[in-house]
């Protein structure tokens, strides 16, 4: 099917748009969420209080971000079911999601005071920002299950093209979270204690949501019993094991990339680090923008996949394609014509501003040049491809490190060259592979 015949067509833009736009307003609330906790710790008595949050507060995003896997491979794994009207299998997912879940936060939970004390052995913040920070994790910690249990809620319901209810769940949790952050840090005056319990109960509320909607599927799909599906939960989790390994070693060299140009533009003086913290909002905002759409790509291609409709991938891949190129379009006119405009919204210090007005260009040409490895991530996680998606990444990762190390001289221009050029090598090296698959018939194999 020609791209000029498909792109008429408005039931394939209704169909990515109602998928994309619920997971785009969910993920705004997400930085609304860290503001907001911002604003309440930060009107506490002493600073410390905010950096122990913070502090504790990285720990657990990064180690449950490491365990995103888990939505990922669920999406594609059910999306495919889902396509194939395989109740079973569909079923069989999700209980191999929440036993994998569970088991990590059980492991999590064993060990949780030891990761935190070897961490923060290692910071060099004052004692009282370690004291509060350690009493942060400490509580946060206790939130693993749901947490964790979120991640396949979440794609589980996305799989079976439901955008709204996790929309709804995502939602629910940080609305959740903000009130009680309120309540009891301002209200209750319990001070970091507070905001870290509030996020726990936020956690378990957003679960007790999902497993709601889980439930009505399940009803409205005509499941089988649940108790007929935990006995066969072995059968073929090695699949889900080695699609989350292959996933997980992705994120990791992710996770890293995004540490080496934290730490290292540090190394370039105050105001530069200061300066990519503003610019690395903005690319959390194409982040958050792109994901929604992205989350969109996996669920119409898994399903795509599932009931071998080489058509509707094709309507598929040609509307979510289409939307990005609009976003992004809109998203370089704004920062090239706005960019000093949207830099003063987050920073009235001059120095930093000006730093970060040097580095603008860089953040002008991000949304055309990494919105082809967002929306291939979402092809390739809905095709449960994830040994391509780890090699993709590792290819990416090391020109990151080998051009930053060639024009190291130039320092900060050449770390967002290095980024910039870590996105684009995600998308050229995964668009090679899709076209050679897609040539030889085997993608959707």
């Amino acid at each position: 099917m020609q791209i000029l015949q498909i792109l008429p067509n408005r039931a394939i833009h209704k169909k990515v748009l109602l998928l994309a736009i619920p997971m785009v307003l969910s993920n705004i609330t997400v930085p609304l969420l860290g503001l907001v906790d911002a604003a309440v710790i930060g009107h506490l008595d002493h600073a410390w209080y905010l950096g122990g949050v913070a502090l504790g507060s990285m720990m657990i995003s990064v180690s449950f971000w490491l365990l995103g896997f888990l939505r990922m491979s669920t999406t594609g794994l059910t999306a495919q079911s889902f396509g194939s009207k395989n109740t079973h299998q569909l079923g069989l997912v999700f209980t191999q999601g929440m036993t994998m879940a569970l088991g990590f936060a059980v492991l999590f939970l064993l060990f949780h005071s030891w990761i935190g004390d070897a961490v923060f052995s290692f910071s060099e913040a004052s004692e009282k920002v370690k004291y509060y920070g350690q009493q942060y994790f400490s509580i946060r910690a206790w939130s693993a299950p749901a947490a964790l249990a979120n991640f396949v809620l979440l794609g589980w319901l996305l799989g079976t093209q439901n955008a709204k209810a996790p929309m709804w769940m995502v939602i629910i949790t940080n609305v959740t979270n903000i009130v009680l952050d309120i309540v009891f840090v301002l209200g209750l005056g319990w001070q970091v204690e507070g905001a870290a319990l509030a996020s726990v109960i936020a956690d378990y509320t957003g679960m007790a949501f999902g497993l709601m909607c889980v439930r009505h599927t399940w009803r409205v799909q005509q499941m089988p019993a649940l108790a007929v599906l935990i006995k066969d939960t072995a059968n073929g989790l090695m699949r889900f094991v080695k699609l989350n390994r292959d996933i997980f070693l992705r994120s990791l060299c992710l996770q890293t990339t995004f540490t080496f140009m934290t730490f290292q533009g540090a190394s370039f003086g105050d105001d530069i680090v200061a300066a990519n913290a503003v610019l690395m909002s903005f690319l959390m905002m194409i982040s958050y923008g792109m994901d929604g759409f992205a989350y969109a790509m996996e669920a119409m291609v898994g399903k795509a996949i599932g009931a071998k409709d080489r058509d509707e991938l094709n309507q598929s891949l040609v509307g979510t394609f289409f939307w990005s190129l609009v976003i992004c379009i809109g998203l370089t006119i704004a920062f090239g014509v706005l960019g000093s405009s949207l830099i003063n919204v987050i920073t009235d210090i001059p120095a930093v501003h000006d730093k970060a007005l040097v580095f603008m260009p860089w953040l002008v040409a991000m949304p055309l040049v990494s919105m082809w490895c967002f929306l291939l991530d979402g092809i390739f996680i809905g095709a449960t491809k994830g040994r391509e998606m780890r090699n993709s990444m590792f290819i990416a990762t090391c020109s990151f490190f080998l051009i930053f190390m060639v024009f190291s001289s130039a320092q900060n221009h050449a770390l967002w060259f290095a980024m910039l050029s870590f996105m684009a090598m995600r998308g050229v090296t995964l668009a090679m592979v899709l076209a050679y698959q897609w040539r030889k018939g085997t993608f959707l194999a």
